[in-house]
């Protein structure tokens, strides 16, 4: 079954968050896989079991209540968002395998630019030299999973400052542009999606 491969360029999250709950809650055992490629406006989003005291001094960025997996994270411009909108149950693929297989694509993807990444167990998500670059949030429903992964390129980190991000006190976040790799967000989310379409048809 082919996989669609949707290029949103920059959408509110609250709307593409309701349109990835619509997809999948109309979509039946024959329902083709896609992937969702998005870029957010600032946007805090605090996940299931996130807790407030994690948002420090959010200002007048707004902050989204969402159903993922996780506790809070920031998304704004220079952050590449790739929300993979697949049936699990199709395609014989657990919770803990999904996780790890989206880390491994954004590792893999840092690796073709030179930066060696890690993944870390008790804390989901990729690290370069103990800060996050990129962040991981699911949710599953009805054996179909919808969110998906973030991978700084080139941003203001700023907003991160004002939370714990994942809910870890002094988490330091980092980005591609200050690992001295120049790429736009076209060229990055090729990449991404190269990888991981690789990964899900292995």
């Amino acid at each position: 079954m082919t996989m669609m491969i949707r290029q949103l360029g920059l959408q509110d999250y609250e709307t593409t968050w309701q349109a990835m709950q619509r997809f999948t809650l109309d979509r039946t055992p024959e329902t083709g896989d896609q992937i969702w490629v998005v870029e957010h406006p600032p946007v805090y989003t605090l996940g299931l079991n996130g807790k407030r005291e994690h948002l420090l001094n959010t200002g007048a960025i707004p902050v989204v209540e969402t159903d993922r997996g996780g506790q809070v994270t920031y998304h704004g411009p220079g952050q590449l968002v790739v929300y993979p909108l697949l049936n699990l149950k199709r395609r014989e693929l657990g919770v803990r395998p999904l996780v790890t297989l989206l880390e491994q694509t954004m590792i893999d993807a840092l690796a073709y630019y030179g930066i060696a990444a890690i993944a870390r167990p008790e804390a989901p998500g990729v690290y370069v030299g103990g800060k996050k670059i990129g962040s991981i949030g699911i949710r599953i429903k009805n054996n179909c999973c919808y969110h998906g992964l973030s991978l700084n390129h080139a941003m203001d980190l700023t907003p991160f400052k004002f939370i714990n991000p994942c809910g870890y006190a002094g988490l330091e976040v980092t980005q591609l542009a200050d690992l001295g790799v120049a790429v736009d967000r076209e060229q990055l989310a090729e990449r991404v999606l190269l990888i991981l379409t690789e990964k899900l048809h292995s």
